[in-house]
């Protein structure tokens, strides 16, 4: 039988504060370029989500130009 005994763990927490912000700040005006070209209220629904999804889709097209 094993008994397990309690010790302390460590924690390690990571600061990645300035870099969220500035990711947010890219967001922002991703949003903003997006809903400036758009009128109605489901195309500017469409463009906020395409201010979330445009690094992954810029990324994509970097890696296959690339050739990865």
């Amino acid at each position: 039988m094993h008994i397990k005994e309690n010790h302390p763990q460590k924690i390690i927490n990571k600061n990645n504060g300035p870099l969220g912000a500035t990711f947010f700040i890219a967001y922002i005006g991703a949003a903003v370029y997006f809903v400036n070209q758009v009128d109605g209220f489901w195309s500017i629904i469409w463009a906020v989500i395409k201010a979330g999804a445009w690094p992954g889709i810029l990324i994509y097209h970097a890696l296959k130009a690339f050739g990865v």
